[in-house]
């Protein structure tokens, strides 16, 4: 079954040929507008429908027109400046301005006592989600921009702020993790979310392992459960795959998109560990099934 896969990075500017068109997932949350009530009849909400219309709107400069509207109709839509970020900055700088008067531009929409009482809850009403969505493109253009710890300061603290993780904030989090090395860190994210079973926190917890141990038991124990839960990985981190040129909307739960996707987003640090991607190939040469180790082409 499909799971949505987490935020991927925006390239600014772009947009998807029309015959690849997808339903914007956020403008599913039309429908759960009239149960939210507390912006009810406010210019607040009224821009926020103009986004909502927006996300469905097909043509670029249709839904930028859109944006600027809701914009004009209140200046505290963040949703409007993701939408300008996402599609109209002409540049990773200016995304991350447009991003951050998002940010902005939610936190005084929700006001002080949100941030207060309904910690542990964002996402769970519809009003935090148009900040947490400006936040999470703030924190990537950041980290795009080089800002890599003002970057991992946003994850984290999205993830207080909404332990449940909706975005799936935690799997880009762990990949900033692995790649600037903050193991102590990673392993303290990877318990908080033990139960993952991702290529993200099954792979991750095995190259931990090796660069703690080495080829230890421990190790190959991770490995081994990882390649259990998808096995196509080993072949996208080696290169014995190409990885696919456009990332996917959504990813299959222990499929090649899966893997290509973790491959993508943590390869670095696996290929920067002196000795892991050798190990890793000689693990999961071992762990094939025998059918496949002692077959013999048939011409």
């Amino acid at each position: 079954m499909p799971q949505a896969k987490k935020p991927r990075k925006q390239t600014a500017g772009t947009e998807p040929e029309d015959g690849a068109h997808l339903p914007d997932r956020r403008a599913m949350e039309a429908f759960l507008a009239p149960l939210g009530g507390r912006q009810a009849g406010s210019a607040l909400q009224k821009a926020q429908e103009l986004m909502y219309r927006a996300w469905e709107t097909r043509g670029r400069q249709a839904r930028l027109a859109l944006a600027k509207r809701a914009l004009k109709t209140s200046p505290l839509c963040a949703d409007a400046y993701v939408l300008l970020a996402e599609e109209g900055a002409r540049s990773v700088e200016e995304a991350k301005d447009l991003y951050a008067r998002g940010v902005e531009a939610g936190e005084l929409a929700l006001g002080p006592k949100a941030f207060k009482e309904d910690v542990g809850l964002f996402w769970g009403f519809l009003e935090t989600r148009p900040y947490m969505r400006a936040r999470a493109g703030l924190a990537q253009a950041l980290w795009a921009l080089g800002s890599r710890e003002e970057a991992i300061a946003h994850y984290r603290d999205m993830l207080r702020l909404n332990p449940n993780d909706n975005q799936g904030i935690r799997y880009v989090l762990a990949a900033a993790l692995l790649e600037i090395g903050d193991d102590e860190v990673l392993r303290e994210l990877l318990k908080a979310y033990d139960e993952d079973g991702s290529p993200y926190w099954t792979y991750t917890k095995a190259l931990l392992a090796f660069r703690a141990s080495g080829a230890s038991e421990e190790a190959r124990n991770h490995l081994a459960a990882a390649i259990r839960l998808n096995r196509h990985v080993p072949a996208f981190l080696t290169g014995e795959k190409d990885l696919p040129k456009i990332a996917p909307d959504y990813i299959t739960v222990g499929g090649a998109d899966e893997a290509a996707e973790y491959a993508r987003d943590c390869g670095a640090a696996w290929r920067q560990t002196a000795g892991a991607l050798e190990w890793l190939r000689q693990v999961a040469a071992e762990l094939q099934p025998s059918s496949r180790r002692g077959s013999r082409a048939i011409h």
